[in-house]
Order: structure tokens, then C-alpha cells, then sequence
């Protein structure tokens, strides 16, 4: 299954070694205990990626599962577990069609996972399946990109990144119509030969107005508890470059 990322999960840990997931996952356990009003303790990490974030939950005390549309991720996050032996669960499954076995305590979606998405009516309908498998009085915490990153940070930059196991040529196209980022990444791997071998993966991020999205969780049934400018429970700043919805299914 070819979704879009197998490429970049074999270079992901690497490209993203700046991201402090031991900081960030001590802010979400923050806010789960603090909101969180269900018994059980069974976290669904959304769109886990190579599941750094789901083995520091685990590492918390957390039931975790950790759910992704990429083999190629999942298959780098099953590697970790056997190195962690820390008991979770990882399933693939598309967002959008999530479906557990049971139901979830919290959910986080971490990493700008939902601006992946192809357009708001997938945002909407995931939202809708989340709800389905919350537990009453469950969370559910995420992070989007703001329009203001996508037109002033990501804009028309383009990135080079020299890791000990990939030349990486990050290029972003920015379409202010619809505040839409299209990234190119092209990889360039050493062989044993000594030549390079190109390979790339293109990803799109949309973003969207916080008000938008306030809107669609309260239409879906959700108590939107905050909008928080990045890894605080401040508001939002006009040049938040992420914004962090806390939200929860009510008894």
C-alpha cells in the first residue's frame, strides 16, 4: 500500500530529531489527567507514525494503541517495540474508517497528522469517528498547523537536511487560495558502490481557520474545553504557529 510516506519512514526519525517527544508527551498526559473524566486508561495514538509518541505514553502508564494509514511507518514503530518491549497494539487503518474493538480513554493526534488529510470534509469525518470510539468522558487532544505557519514559516521555503543516513532536498509550494502547502521531498541515499540513490515522496498540508474547526467538533458532538497556542493552555497568539484543540465526548 502505497500512501504517501513509505519513503519518508525510512528517513523520518532522523529528518525530525529536533521534536522533543519526551516534553510533548508530559504536556498531553498534563492535560489528559486534568480533563480526562472516563475510568479506563486505553490511549489511542492517531496517526502514530514510527511510534515515538506512542512508546513515551506506553512509558507513562498509558494502555496505549497506536493506529497508521503507512506500512512503512508502522513497520519502523513495530521495530521499536521489540527493541522497548512495551506492549502495544499497532493497527493500520485510515483515519478516516477508524475502527476499534473496543473504545479508547484518550486520543491523541500528534504532528500535524490532520493537515495531511485531503480536504475539510475528511477532517470532519474523522472527528465523527473518534467520537464513535471515545468513551464517554474521554479526550481528545490534537495539534494542527495554523494558516499563519503555511503562509509565513512553510510558505515557498525550501530546506536541505545532511543526516548520517540521507541527503534530504525539502521544497514547499504554497497556493494561498485554499492556504495549502505542497511539499516535494527528495531523498538521496548513500549506496555501498559509493553512488547516490534519488528517491521522493510528496505530501500536501492544508490548513485551516481555528474557528473552522471549533465549529465542526461542536458539531460533532465534542465540548471543546480549549484552543491553546503550542504545548501551553495560553490562547492563541496571532503568529501561533500550532495550535493544540483539547476537546472531550461528555457523559
Amino acid at each position: 500500500m502505497d500512501t504517501g510516506y513509505e519513503t519518508f519512514s525510512l528517513f523520518y526519525d532522523g529528518l525530525t530529531e529536533n521534536v522533543d517527544y519526551e516534553r510533548r508527551a508530559g504536556y498531553f498526559h498534563g492535560l489528559i489527567k486534568k480533563y480526562k473524566q472516563s475510568e479506563g486508561n486505553v490511549l489511542l495514538d492517531l496517526a502514530c507514525g514510527t511510534g515515538s509518541m506512542s512508546e513515551k505514553m506506553a512509558r507513562l502508564g498509558y494502555d496505549v494503541i497506536g493506529a497508521d494509514f503507512s506500512c512503512g511507518m508502522l513497520s519502523r514503530a513495530m521495530e521499536k517495540r521489540i527493541e522497548s518491549g512495551l506492549p502495544i497494539q499497532y493497527i493500520c487503518q485510515d483515519m478516516r474508517e477508524l475502527e476499534l474493538y473496543g473504545s479508547a480513554d484518550a486520543v491523541i493526534c500528534a504532528l500535524d497528522s490532520l493537515n495531511h488529510l485531503e480536504n475539510f470534509g475528511d477532517v470532519k469525518r474523522t472527528f465523527a469517528k473518534v467520537y464513535e470510539n471515545l468513551e464517554p468522558g474521554g479526550v481528545f487532544i490534537f495539534d494542527m498547523n495554523t494558516p499563519y505557519k503555511h503562509s509565513h514559516i512553510l510558505a515557498d521555503q525550501v530546506y536541505i537536511y545532511d543526516t548520517e543516513d540521507v541527503y534530504c532536498v525539502w521544497e514547499n509550494c504554497y497556493e494561498p487560495a485554499d492556504c495549502t502547502v505542497n511539499i516535494r521531498l527528495d531523498f538521496f541515499k548513500l549506496d555501498d558502490d559509493g553512488r547516490y540513490i534519488r528517491s521522493c515522496d510528496e505530501i500536501t498540508e492544508h490548513a485551516y481557520e481555528p474557528e473552522r474547526v471549533r465549529k465542526a467538533l461542536m458539531e460533532t458532538g465534542f465540548n471543546v474545553i480549549g484552543c491553546y497556542h503550542e504545548d501551553t493552555e495560553e490562547p492563541l497568539h496571532d503568529d501561533s504557529q500550532r495550535m493544540i484543540f483539547v476537546v472531550r465526548k461528555e457523559k
